[in-house]
């Protein structure tokens, strides 16, 4: 039986150290050299890949953001990767921790409000107060606008958050009942693991595509305004 059923996200070995963060890049050391060389079946899947995730994001921003594109799918990639290997036994799952996701969300949310106050100050004001508003309704159009704004990183951040601790603790939870379970019972733990193991599949998918399109429709929202 587990003493805690948290203990699984705990970054710290038994020495203390967070050692488990290492998992963070732990895709990328271990693919074979022999994947990424062309025409290899591994390096044409990743460019159709590549291919459909930048006509996807290339309609979101447009002609002129080649290079934001890029970055975007870059990052989608990173956070699929962790999200996948979180799922294979004895691997940290690192975008559980808020400190991962919002070293991503933040300086990517920072960055496009800076470049947008600074650049377009007066837009960015008038995008505060949507058109047709009533006089008497603008301060608080103001005040949510800004509230709503400020709350975005933190939404990116806990959404992905949540989502891979909500999935591993039922998991966890269904092992831990299985090491503990009749004969009788334990086809049937196997059967709803495996159904659960594959909507996590799932859910790490959408989840690091909901990540990226939201970062793009953030910033196209500073770029059209």
């Amino acid at each position: 039986m587990m003493t805690n059923l948290f203990s699984t996200f705990d970054p710290a070995t038994s020495m203390n150290f967070s050692i488990n963060w290492i998992s963070t890049f732990i895709g990328i050391m271990i693919i074979p050299s022999m994947y990424w060389i062309t025409p290899g079946r591994m390096n044409l899947m990743f460019k159709m890949l590549f291919n459909s995730l930048y006509n996807e994001f290339k309609t979101l921003m447009g002609q002129k953001s080649q290079g934001f594109n890029l970055m975007i799918i870059s990052l989608f990639m990173f956070i699929l990767t962790n999200n996948m290997m979180g799922l294979l036994p004895y691997i940290f799952t690192s975008s559980s921790h808020l400190s991962y996701t919002l070293s991503l969300a933040l300086p990517l949310w920072m960055s496009m409000m800076i470049f947008g106050w600074l650049n377009k100050t007066q837009e960015m004001f008038a995008h505060m107060i949507p058109n047709g508003t009533p006089p008497i309704l603008m301060p608080f159009m103001v005040l949510i606008e800004t509230i709503s704004n400020l709350i975005r990183p933190g939404s990116l951040a806990v959404r992905l958050t949540a989502n891979m601790i909500a999935g591993h603790l039922l998991m966890s939870l269904l092992g831990n009942n299985m090491m503990e379970s009749t004969t009788m019972i334990m086809p049937l733990i196997l059967v709803v693991q495996t159904i659960l193991m594959s909507f996590e599949t799932a859910v790490s998918i959408i989840q690091a595509y909901v990540f990226s399109v939201l970062t793009t429709l953030y910033s196209s929202e500073v770029n059209y305004v």
